[in-house]
């Protein structure tokens, strides 16, 4: 093979058509990833490299590649690449957030399946030898009512799936428009109405904060006797003690589970009860959901070593062809996009995504794109990358345009999030990336005029003006031995309505935050947490 030919390198099993995409381009090499010493040797002359989850992409294994430019994960989690050392290389690093969604729906009601049926006590039964069909008496879906805990791309294809089965369907999701969940068939509902009303429970939640633990012992309470219970999410969204006692006291019927709070996981109480069906993280593990995570992968490699932008890298900042005065921008509207969901407790009807400056000499379209990002990143279960931004855009009923103009008004260049919300409220959050260093800097909340960092945790209190209220806050905060990194209060009247923001230097829990809104007669009081995502 020609020597001037970029070399790919395979390093764990992936499906025949990875190969037969690269080859006609690029050398395509195989090396054992998990032999560590033939794995570093093999790197030297790698200008990209595929992995699954044997391989461990680390800074050791990024300095033994001079010409590394990409890194594919064929497959969602990134646990076994080091991406702050990857980005800092300038080396791309590429996954399939879209590969195993299917997988992982018909995974969910396959448990819900087997849990109503009691197919694996029944299997057991009648391998050991006996035939005990009055033991194993099931119950039905047609007719009854299955709540679906959040209605993200394999929330929506689980409900798709069993509205086949005839059953109702109801969801809870403060992140996607009723009209949108109307045209699916689906009914929305609060927390509370939909374990209430359930008859089947299916979660399907990223893990976040606000969302572990979300299903504990008062949850299980408050649902029907005899409910079943799904979680093929994420470990953690619901007690595994609570579940445990609850299926022990007779109160739910049943559950299946594919995760756990810890893994890989061999030792729980749910494995000892006979209503439980549970399989070791099983959603993504169909050879399609593998083969569509290698060839997904394997165009993104192509697309990167052609030097073309990669719409689904996950450190987007570290290569493709957006222009060099852009890519500053691209952090700042992510985080504007986090700030904005934050502030408006919701996805938009509309959103505008305004550019002005002489950026726009440019296509900022990219932009978009990272503002959207960040929309979604803190609300869906699956991970957020500009493939499937639009798309999560999409489903949810968002209508989203660009707006470019040559004139800024106050600084060089400034981007603006502005939307309209489903009951009329008008949310609108701005942000310019300043001076020789490139310095981020939010410009504008909802109105008010600012002039802070968008790092940490932020907080946003909007109140009318008045003596003591940035003593009282700062007081309660400081007796929760929480630190202040910074603070500004913006008025356009004194006596007025005034906004303070703030960044701490820790978390401020939920509850915190609702005993300084009430204690200081704030009308609204929200929390941006940029430390993860």
């Amino acid at each position: 093979m020609s020597a001037t030919r970029p070399i790919v390198l395979i390093a764990d099993r992936l499906a025949p058509r990875v190969v037969e995409l690269l080859e006609p381009d690029f050398e395509v090499r195989h090396v054992d990833g998990t032999d560590r010493r033939a794995l570093l040797a093999a790197l030297a002359d790698a200008s990209g490299v595929l992995v699954r989850s044997a391989t461990t992409i680390d800074a050791q294994a990024l300095a033994a590649a001079p010409r590394l430019k990409v890194i594919a994960r064929a497959g969602i989690g990134l646990d076994n690449i080091d991406l702050p050392a990857a980005t800092a290389r300038g080396v791309l690093v590429v996954n399939a957030p879209l590969s195993n969604i299917w997988s992982a729906a018909e995974h969910a009601v396959a448990l819900l399946l087997a849990t109503a049926r009691q197919i694996p006590a029944a299997d057991a039964s009648l391998r050991a030898g006996t035939w005990k069909r009055s033991s194993f008496s099931g119950v039905e879906i047609a007719d009854k009512t299955v709540g679906v805990v959040g209605l993200g791309r394999i929330g929506l294809l689980f409900a798709a799936r069993l509205k086949a089965f005839e059953a109702r369907v109801i969801a809870y999701d403060p992140y996607i428009q009723p009209g949108r969940a109307t045209q699916l068939g689906v009914h929305l509902v609060s927390l509370e109405e939909l374990l209430r009303e359930s008859d089947f429970i299916s979660i399907h939640l990223p893990k976040t904060p606000e969302t572990v633990g979300l299903i504990g012992a008062k949850e299980l309470a408050a649902t029907k006797p005899g409910t079943i219970l799904v979680n093929a999410a994420r470990g953690g969204l619901v007690d595994e003690q609570a579940l445990a006692e609850s299926l022990q006291s007779g109160h739910l019927g049943g559950a299946g589970i594919d995760v756990y709070d810890a893994e890989p996981c061999t030792d729980s109480p749910l494995f000892a009860l006979p209503n439980v069906v549970a399989t070791p993280h099983l959603g993504a593990s169909t050879v399609e959901a593998q083969d569509k995570a290698g060839e997904a992968v394997a165009r993104s490699v192509r697309l990167a070593l052609q030097g073309d932008f990669v719409p689904d890298a996950v450190n987007v900042q570290a290569g493709g062809v957006v222009a060099e005065e852009v890519r500053p921008g691209l952090s700042l509207a992510e985080k504007l996009g986090r700030i904005f969901t934050a502030i408006a407790g919701g996805i938009a009807l509309r959103l505008s995504v305004e550019v002005r400056g002489d950026i726009v000499e440019h296509d900022v379209s990219v932009l978009q794109l990272a503002a959207l990002k960040g929309i979604f990143t803190d609300v869906v279960e699956e991970q957020v990358t500009f493939v499937n931004a639009p798309l999560l855009a999409r489903d949810r009923g968002l209508e989203v345009d660009l707006v470019t103009d040559p004139i800024s008004q106050d600084h060089r260049n400034v981007t603006t999030l502005r939307g309209v919300m489903a009951d009329g409220r008008e949310i609108s959050v701005s942000g310019t990336v300043t001076g020789p260093r490139l310095v981020e800097k939010l410009t504008e909340v909802v109105g008010f005029e600012v002039d802070l960092r968008p790092e940490g945790y932020l907080l946003f209190f909007r109140y009318d003006d008045r003596p003591g209220v940035v003593g009282t806050m700062g007081a309660m905060l400081g007796d929760a031995e929480i630190n202040i990194a910074s603070a500004q209060v913006s008025r356009a009247d004194a006596g007025g309505e005034a906004l303070m923001a703030i960044t701490t230097d820790s978390e401020v829990a939920p509850e915190l935050l609702a005993m300084i809104a009430e204690r200081i007669g704030a009308r609204d009081a929200r929390l941006a947490n940029l430390t993860s995502g």
